[in-house]
């Protein structure tokens, strides 16, 4: 099985740290790829940011799907371009948001999501409303950080942790989900720390694309997710267009993912 896990900003190492933490609970005979989008933001810390990362990540899915990659991973938060990437591929595409959201519910009644900066928080209620339960999130918290300073902040387990325990006084939850790929490898001592779950999103998204595949299972074309119609497009998108007759892919665009 091959699980291509794209990070739709182009910050490499980032990218490191996500195939890193696939691969260290993707189990035996499973692949796992983590690539870098081949155009777009350093990072998606806002909607501008997110609209323009989605480019990039449908060339990573498009590629992949001529290598006939398995399953994908969407490893941002924000879960951008989720549906698009449905439309484009034969296998399952889970976002770590949403993989992460489902996974709380299984672990406890209520869960607070920790993020990066407050700006996202917005974004991140959206998502819960999508795919939790009413009333299952309790609470957005920001831990004021920027996404490319993640890795350059010697206190971020320490500052991650405060968040994270008032957030589970404040709200009365069970469980803390991550709200950032760049977080996820706190995910394990966070926990110890806590004494409760924290929920990683790409560990969980990677084991949700792992299950429906070896279920045999893909989206559904029936209606919505089918592949986009052929149709032309103009200026830097030209590229994107779908080829008449082609079952998923768009044409070749002269750049691929790294």
């Amino acid at each position: 099985m091959r699980i291509r896990l794209v990070n739709p900003n182009t910050t490499a190492a980032m990218t490191a740290r996500i195939e890193a933490n696939a691969r260290a609970v993707a189990g035996p005979g499973v692949v796992v790829e983590a690539v870098t989008s081949s155009m777009g933001p350093a990072s998606i810390e806002s909607h501008y940011d997110e609209a323009l990362s989605v480019p990039g990540l449908l060339a990573a899915v498009a590629d992949g799907e001529a290598l006939r990659v398995d399953g994908y991973v969407v490893a941002c938060f924000g879960d951008p371009g989720l549906e698009a990437a449905r439309e484009l591929a034969r296998g399952p595409v889970v976002g770590i948001a949403e993989a992460a959201m489902h996974a709380a519910m299984l672990l406890g009644r209520g869960f607070s999501v920790v993020t990066t900066l407050e700006r996202t928080a917005g974004r991140a209620w959206d998502l819960a409303a999508r795919y939790s339960a009413a009333g299952a999130c309790r609470g957005v918290h920001a831990c004021d950080i920027p996404v490319l300073d993640l890795d350059r902040d010697p206190d971020l387990a320490d500052r991650v942790a405060a968040v994270a325990g008032a957030a589970l006084a404040r709200d009365g939850s069970d469980v803390i989900v991550l709200g950032c790929a760049g977080l996820a490898d706190l995910a394990a001592a966070l926990s110890d720390r806590l004494g409760v779950p924290v929920v990683d999103g790409v560990a969980a998204a990677t084991l949700f694309v792992r299950a429906l595949v070896t279920m045999g299972l893909r989206t559904s074309t029936r209606c919505e997710f089918a592949p986009p119609p052929p149709k032309p497009y103009a200026g830097a998108l030209a590229g994107f267009a779908v080829q008449a007759g082609s079952a998923n892919s768009p044409v070749s665009r002269g750049s691929s993912a790294m």
